[in-house]
């Protein structure tokens, strides 16, 4: 998991990424601080402990139920944006389109929103281009750029075990919380507001990349 977060190196063309993680690990955000609470958890859970460059909340990536995928858009692409706060709209229309092509009703956000555990839990944040489905966050996205151009880094829920497996155990993991919020409390509102997508793995990864491929048109 550790190699996906990794520098890229040059690149001068439009470049997808997709990550099959060979087993669980726990992702923060480049903001984000390792204390000795922190580590002594996720080594009782059999974690890895993986820092990404861009940032963000916490994501607990688990094969099958989170994917990872990142695009890379060189500077001066058609798609490139000087503009970091508008700079994903074009990827979470991309992300919204194939999820209607596979038959999941979709919407990408247009402001950004973020509490306490939003800072804290990616999928309780939400940026702008991020998605939504049912009102609840299913793809977060988040970037870094250099001087070759932005990489984009998007992690989908994908299936019915996805907020269970990857989200609500974030909350054990990351706490104790400074406002007393119980355990319990946390993941009721965890799961209020995020979701999961309902479809076909290899249908819905043939229908990102179209959309993809029309986004740049």
């Amino acid at each position: 998991m550790a190699d996906g977060h990794g520098p890229v190196g040059a690149f001068d063309a439009r470049t997808v990424l997709c990550h099959e993680p060979v087993g669980p690990a726990l992702v923060l955000g480049s903001g984000q601080r390792v204390d000795d609470g922190l580590s002594a958890r996720a080594d009782a859970a059999g974690l890895a402990v993986v820092r990404r460059r861009s940032g963000g909340g916490a994501v607990l990536v688990v094969p099958g139920p989170v994917w990872w995928v990142d695009v890379l858009v060189p500077r001066g692409d058609p798609l490139w944006d000087d503009d970091v706060g508008r700079s994903a709209v074009w990827l979470g229309e991309a992300w919204r389109d194939a999820l209607e092509a596979v038959g999941v009703a979709a919407e990408v956000v247009d402001r950004m929103s973020c509490g306490a555990v939003g800072r804290s839990v990616c999928f309780a944040g939400r940026a702008v281009g991020e998605v939504l489905v049912g009102g609840r966050k299913v793809v977060g996205v988040s970037q870094r750029r250099d001087r070759y151009g932005a990489r984009f880094q998007c992690a989908a829920l994908v299936g019915p075990d996805a907020v269970e497996a990857s989200v609500v155990p974030l909350v054990g993991l990351l706490g104790p919380w400074s406002d007393g919020a119980s355990d319990d409390e946390l993941a009721t509102g965890l799961r209020a507001v995020v979701g999961w997508i309902e479809a076909p793995p290899d249908a819905l990864l043939e229908a990102f990349l179209r959309a993809l491929g029309a986004a740049a048109r």
